[in-house]
């Protein structure tokens, strides 16, 4: 049961919705008009404010500014007659829950109400919560996260490495932070204050890569109509950041060795050397000790560019870096977008740190991206969470479980498919929500709306 303010200055809506909500076992305060709702909600502090937007007195936009400078936990969910673009988008603006239309939609009220409460719920339940301080104090700055062990260990590389010039490779899988590493190798030693300059061997063609990193003279070849520095030449004392160093061609491994060891280049169609000062890094997201025993990058330069190595870890084996991770991206996220979400709950974290995160890091930070962009409050909740389904496999030698006659509705089908999810992963709620895309929330709703039994032995927490 909740308490809930009720504004609107028809009688009709004000009794109708008053009626609905009693049934449903919530306490009722209703208000006339925006004044009058502001008045209660001083008294009364409610769970959840449900107010019209034109009435006398003070409109809906006032309440749903008062209540969120005096306590933006509560949601407030407007609804109103005029179909009004603009209005909608200043609602969701400035902090609304959601907003309805009328004529009024009982099943989309009824759902949206229990959305409103649950977010309140959640944002009661929370394993992140960050003052307003704490965002403000984010300095916007993009750096390696975590304390597990094995990211200890990268600190201490990258302690012993940053005060000289020696050339590191850097393996590891995509998005696991492999240009953060280098950076902070930058910026932790003698190059720091210096440039850092990164290029991505594979998206330039051979002819293109080789003057990009070496430059080139006027007239080397069409279009060079002015002598150009390359990017080892602009890395002047700091370090040229070579990604994906597996996708360079042959040919410029050869020219690449020599760089390294005579430590000087020419550019192209130039004849004077230009002595190379910049430290190198390369990365990389493939095998290259494979790649030599195929034929496929020189082996002489591969032990040039591994002089010393760090692997970057995929996320799945730092998960307790997580909660961390959720922390910096929030932050970072929130600065970007104008964002006010600080709040995440036990259920949302337990979703991420029991996700593969095949995409590592990055991945992470697209999903919270996703997540803060839809959520309605300032708490990201289930539902916002959009994570990447794993395979669902089924045995083909055996007789599927998945025919179904054509003739079935829409929810005869989502029904069925339920039912044969649940007992394809023995009742675990957890991984069922995970095969169907779906909250522990939305799967009990789905329970009790196709009379699917919740406490069977079947179907497990």
């Amino acid at each position: 049961m909740a308490r809930i303010l009720l504004a609107d200055d028809s009688d009709l809506i004000k009794s109708t919705l008053k009626l609905y909500l009693s049934k449903e076992k919530h306490f009722v305060f209703p208000a006339d008009d925006g004044a009058a709702a502001i008045e209660i909600f001083k008294k009364e502090r409610p769970d959840l404010v449900i107010t019209d937007i034109i009435m006398p007195e003070a409109d809906g936009f006032q309440v749903l500014k008062y209540v969120k400078e005096n306590d933006p936990n509560i949601p407030v969910i407007m609804i109103t007659g005029v179909d009004d673009t603009e209005s909608t988008i200043k609602a969701i603006q400035e902090g609304a829950y959601d907003y309805i239309e009328k004529p009024i939609d009982v099943t989309r009220f009824n759902q949206v109400v229990k959305n409103a409460l649950r977010s309140k719920e959640l944002s009661e339940q929370l394993a992140v919560s960050l003052s307003k301080e704490e965002e403000e104090e984010f300095n916007g700055k993009t750096s390696l996260v975590g304390s597990s062990p094995i990211m200890k260990e990268i600190y201490k590389s990258i302690g012993r490495i940053s005060s000289s010039r020696i050339t590191v490779l850097i393996q590891g899988d995509s998005g696991t932070g492999k240009e953060l590493i280098a950076k902070m190798i930058h910026n932790s030693g003698i190059t720091q204050g210096h440039p850092f300059i990164a290029v991505n061997c594979s998206a330039l063609s051979e002819s293109l890569l080789e003057s990009e990193l070496f430059g080139h003279v006027k007239g080397a070849f069409t279009g060079a109509v002015r002598n150009k520095k390359g990017k080892f030449e602009l890395a002047g004392n700091g370090t040229i950041f070579l990604d994906e160093i597996s996708e360079i061609s042959y040919d410029l491994q050869v020219k690449l060795l020599r760089v390294i060891q005579e430590k000087e280049f020419e550019r192209v169609g130039g004849e004077s050397t230009v002595p190379l000062e910049a430290r190198i890094i390369a990365a990389t997201n493939k095998n290259l000790a494979k790649r030599v025993d195929d034929g496929k990058f020189r082996e002489d330069l591969f032990y040039r560019l591994k002089v010393y190595t760090i692997t970057a870890p995929p996320l799945r084996d730092r998960k307790e870096d997580i909660p961390a991770l959720v922390i910096h991206f929030v932050k970072k996220i929130n600065k970007e977008l104008h964002k006010n979400v600080r709040k995440v709950p036990y259920e949302v974290m337990e979703m991420l740190q029991e996700h593969s995160w095949v995409g590592n890091v990055r991945e992470l930070e697209n999903t919270l991206m996703q997540a803060i962009l839809l959520s309605k409050s300032d708490v990201i909740e289930p539902e916002n969470v959009l994570l990447k389904r794993p395979e669902f496999k089924i045995n083909k030698d055996e007789p599927s479980i998945f025919s179904y006659n054509v003739n079935w509705s829409v929810a005869e089908l989502e029904k069925f498919h339920i039912e044969n999810v649940l007992n394809e992963v023995k009742g675990n709620k957890q991984k069922a929500c995970k095969v169907l895309g779906i909250s522990k929330p939305t799967l009990y709703n789905k329970l009790e709306l196709y009379g699917i039994p919740v406490s069977t032995g079947k179907i497990q927490a």
